[in-house]
């Protein structure tokens, strides 16, 4: 007898990008396929910072706009990595099985999402983390396709 496998879609959330800039691109593109088909499995959590881990340079990350904790915008490494966490924090917040229990508020109003609606993260200091209080395994989808990052998610029965 042969298992079959099934998905069903019980979230997707899509933000706009607003900023063209070639390396930010990069770093979302870089990002999205890093997390892309990610398994959460049930009563486990999530993290974007251990999933994604540290943009550097040798991952192909540039230099693209963030905002420090003050609220100044400057360069870094992964500019663009807190629009793929808030698109998913969104995506997240619409399931009530998954339980945010990490969460980081912009130091600045971002472009991308209404505020309080964002999901700030920075390695080694703001995470963005959920419990995958299902019973069911969770997929994470992500993309983007140059103007818009999407990210779904999956419920996976075995």
């Amino acid at each position: 007898m042969q298992n079959t496998t099934t998905e069903e879609e019980i979230a997707t959330f899509t933000t706009k990008i607003y900023n063209q800039d070639k390396a930010r691109q990069n770093n979302v593109s870089i990002t999205c396929n890093t997390l892309n088909e990610t398994i959460v499995k049930a009563g486990n959590v999530f993290s974007f910072c251990e999933t994604v881990g540290q943009a550097s340079t040798n991952k192909g990350y540039q230099e693209a706009d963030i905002f420090d904790q003050n609220g100044n915008k400057k360069k870094g490494l992964g500019g663009g990595n807190c629009q793929i966490s808030s698109t998913l924090y969104n995506a997240v917040l619409s399931v009530p099985s998954l339980v945010v229990t990490e969460r980081h508020a912009h130091s600045n109003y971002v472009p991308y999402i209404e505020r309080g609606k964002d999901a700030a993260v920075a390695y080694g200091s703001y995470d963005f983390k959920f419990r995958n209080d299902s019973d069911k395994d969770i997929k994470i989808l992500a993309s983007t396709d140059g103007s818009n990052i999407t990210t779904t998610l999956l419920s996976i029965n075995y």
